[in-house]
């Protein structure tokens, strides 16, 4: 994917992703039990470094910050992302002079000074390009803990997968452009998704490098539809969920669940049933798959198989949640299983008296 299109840029996947809490001490509970360790302290504020394989979530809780204004305002949440660039310095220049938005981020002495734009809710989007171990800003501005492994391995995810982006209705082509004109990313999916009394709409996009994709949902009718619901929730724009890859969807799924994390139930019996006649041929242990709710995209024909199993978390931060993934060589994002997850959380809306089905 990477020589499909130009990266002027140098973008080369996510770095870390920011995440603050208006309530002390709700965010490192969650993300132990989501397979993350402690692995480092910044030298000088108030933030942490949770890491798993090559992920790196960041807990800022540093007073009167960018993040601690923006979890005021939205509850906890993913409050900044990082992309890597090759030259952060030559990609900040580039896109201020494409029009985005400086945000300053405040330094102390000795402290790398992280270049950011504004990004979806005014949430800081980060370039960095110090990155290899030794020489990372980890490793400036972090002391990391004695005795702890710098990449543990949790419960098997290795990287993000990709993050969506909630936005109000109207403003899927902005933000389409956002990225297009600063970045170069591309549409490689459009899905207009009719539940049966609500319906969003999707574009999927992704950046030259191909590893960094950020689907963009919006409301496609009037109504207390999911998207709504979450720009209520969130008081606004922001990262609804974010998707970390696994090689081995059921033995993290399994520590998910001893661990304590809700997982999204099955659709219901029929979408098992019917697995064999959507993806004939697949291979798939469905039994394990049923009873851990996971589901199952791709394609088996002209004798491929393309594969991409899929989970997702309830809500665990307001309206925030996550997904869980492992691709068998499918690059989508499950859009055969979005109408079946659509309904279904319709059904949970319904049974939580959000959704009034008379709106039909």
């Amino acid at each position: 994917m990477s020589d499909l299109f130009e990266n002027p840029m140098g973008l080369m996947g996510f770095e870390f992703i920011e995440f603050a809490s208006p309530t002390p001490g709700l965010l490192e509970p969650l993300f132990e039990k989501l397979g993350f360790t402690l692995v480092a302290k910044h030298r000088s504020k108030d933030v942490l470094l949770y890491r798993q394989g090559d992920i790196n979530f960041i807990v800022n809780n540093e007073p009167q910050s960018v993040a601690s204004y923006f979890a005021a305002e939205h509850g906890p949440s993913a409050c900044g992302m990082a992309f890597r660039v090759k030259d952060s310095h030559k990609a900040y220049n580039r896109a201020l002079a494409l029009g985005a938005q400086p945000v300053e981020i405040p330094t102390g002495p000795m402290e790398l000074r992280l270049p950011a734009i504004k990004g979806i809710g005014g949430a800081p989007l980060y370039l960095i390009d110090r990155f290899e171990d030794g020489k990372s800003i980890y490793d400036i501005d972090f002391e990391f803990l004695d005795g702890v492994e710098r990449h543990p391995a949790g419960h098997g995810f290795k990287v993000i997968d990709h993050l969506t982006h909630n936005v109000y209705r109207g403003r899927m082509a902005y933000w389409a452009s956002f990225y297009e004109k600063l970045f170069n990313f591309r549409e490689i999916r459009y899905f207009d998704i009719q539940g049966e009394y609500t319906g969003l709409t999707s574009k999927a996009m992704t950046a030259p490098d191909g590893m960094i994709r950020i689907p963009l949902n919006e409301e496609s009718k009037k109504g207390s539809g999911q998207i709504e619901e979450f720009l209520m929730a969130f008081n606004g724009e922001g990262i609804q969920h974010v998707a970390l890859l696994t090689d081995d969807i059921l033995a993290s799924v399994d520590a998910l669940q001893m661990a304590g994390i809700p997982v999204m139930t099955a659709p219901n019996d029929i979408y098992y049933e019917m697995l064999e006649e959507r993806l004939p041929g697949h291979g798939q242990p469905v039994e394990e798959l049923k009873a851990r709710g996971i589901l199952v995209d791709g394609t088996t024909r002209d004798g491929s198989k393309r594969l991409l199993l899929q989970i997702f978390s309830q809500s665990l931060m307001g309206p925030v949640f996550f997904e869980f993934i492992q691709r068998k060589g499918d690059d989508g994002f499950g859009e055969g299983n979005f109408k079946a997850l659509f309904e279904s959380m319709e059904r949970d809306q319904i049974r939580r008296g959000v959704l009034e089905t008379q709106e039909a």
